[in-house]
């Protein structure tokens, strides 16, 4: 009976030994590189291969204590997929309580409005954690791994912040854009204003886009759209010079000559009437919502003042003598 008592107080000293061991060791930072370690973990996932797989990122502590801690703590069926990073002096509670709670470590990627798409390409190219899939695609090759084939790329992502999780592919990113495009044109157009001169939400995008480049200042943009759509409606050519640089791509050195709004092309729209084929630009909300409802103007034309904002007028006279005020180069000026 005393044998069968030692035993037992033994086992018991043992038990509260190694539950005090093992609250001891959940409790000490974990060994890592200075830089610590980054992981991220695919849907599926199961618990033995999330504590593999931190190891094999650069943890060093032994597999079995991380498996068996993610086992017997309960919460392993919780433990989601993301991308995450961990820090020197992290526990293995805190790394399970990171893993359950989903505190993935996010980057952020910028589109700026008025960009092109091909600045948006470059800037992806370079974004922290970002997997280049789509970096030996063409653009319709992109495009038609988008689910857009055949679709032009240019207009067709809404500029906004996107974060996303380390190891996350380019084309994951590109596709929230379009499909943040993709709402965005279709409520602004369902909250379009009546007898437009234009017919569908891509006509909508296109003058959006041209809005986008043609507005220095916020407070002018409906007006700036209210220009364009006065002319749509008297088959005036928008003669718009974003356009124009647009359609010369590459070949665009900076300065526009008066040979570029000689030479016809798609994109000329000072010998073309109507909108060019394709937006020229990623335009933002307000842009979208100034090509859908314009301001109330009679205004044709308008000519920068220098500041950022704009002179707006009715008839090419009264144009003119703006142009003489605020550019006073009246022999190189265009309407506009």
């Amino acid at each position: 009976m005393r044998w069968l008592l030692t035993t037992l107080a033994l086992v018991l000293l043992l038990s509260m030994g190694a539950v005090g061991a093992a609250y001891w060791w959940l409790q000490r930072p974990m060994a890592m590189p200075a830089k610590g370690v980054e992981l991220s973990i695919e849907p599926g996932t199961t618990a033995r291969e999330v504590a593999l797989a931190w190891i094999q990122a650069g943890l060093d502590v032994p597999p079995l204590a991380l498996r068996a801690w993610f086992r017997f703590s309960g919460q392993a069926r919780h433990i989601k997929a993301g991308s995450y990073a961990l820090a020197p002096g992290a526990t293995p509670r805190e790394l399970l309580a990171k893993l359950v709670a989903g505190d993935e470590e996010l980057e952020s990627l910028r589109l700026i409005e008025g960009w092109r798409f091909s600045q948006w390409r470059a800037e992806m190219a370079k974004a922290p954690g970002l997997q280049a899939s789509s970096a030996a695609m063409s653009d319709a090759e992109l495009m038609a791994a988008l689910g857009r084939p055949g679709l032009a790329p240019e207009g067709r992502f809404f500029p906004d912040t996107y974060r996303y999780g380390l190891g996350v592919t380019d084309l994951t990113v590109m596709r929230r854009a379009a499909d943040a495009m993709d709402r965005r044109l279709a409520a602004a157009w369902q909250a379009r204003a009546a007898d437009l001169p234009i017919s569908s939400p891509e006509q909508a995008l296109v003058l959006a886009s041209i809005v986008e480049k043609e507005t220095g200042r916020a407070a002018d943009r409906g007006q700036i759209a209210g220009v364009f759509i006065n002319r749509l409606r008297i088959n005036m050519p928008l003669q718009t010079d974003p356009t124009v640089i647009y359609g010369l791509g590459e070949a665009f050195d900076g300065n526009l000559r008066k040979r570029d709004l000689q030479t016809d092309g798609p994109f000329n729209t000072y010998l073309r009437r109507g909108l060019p084929p394709t937006p020229i630009a990623m335009p933002g909300a307000a842009s979208l919502q100034a090509a859908v409802r314009p301001a109330d103007t009679r205004a044709l034309y308008f000519v920068a003042r220098g500041d950022g904002s704009s002179v707006f007028s009715d008839d090419l006279a009264a144009h003119n003598r703006a142009v003489n005020q605020f550019q006073r180069r009246p022999a190189q000026s265009k309407p506009r």
